[in-house]
C-alpha cells in the first residue's frame, strides 16, 4: 500500500491511548485499531478532521505517501 498511516506515532507523541481518541472522535476503539494498522480502504474527511482536532495535528502528520518500487 502506498499510503502509510502513522496514527500510532502521533498517539504516542500526544501520550494518548486509542480508547481516549475513540471517545473524543466518536468512533469505536476497533475502528481506531483498524486505522492504526492501515487495514481500512478509506476514511471520511469528517473523521479525519475530528482525529486531527483531538491530536492537534495536520492530516500529513498521520498519513504519508510512499511510491511503490
Amino acid at each position: 500500500m502506498a499510503i502509510i498511516v502513522t496514527l500510532d506515532v502521533m498517539l504516542a507523541r500526544r501520550k494518548m491511548r486509542s480508547k481516549e481518541l475513540a471517545e473524543r472522535v466518536g468512533i469505536t476503539v476497533q475502528n481506531v485499531s483498524l486505522l492504526k494498522s492501515g487495514k481500512v480502504k478509506g476514511v471520511r474527511f469528517e473523521t479525519l478532521e475530528a482525529i486531527c482536532d483531538a491530536l492537534d495535528c495536520q492530516p500529513g502528520d498521520i498519513l504519508t505517501y510512499e511510491a511503490d518500487p
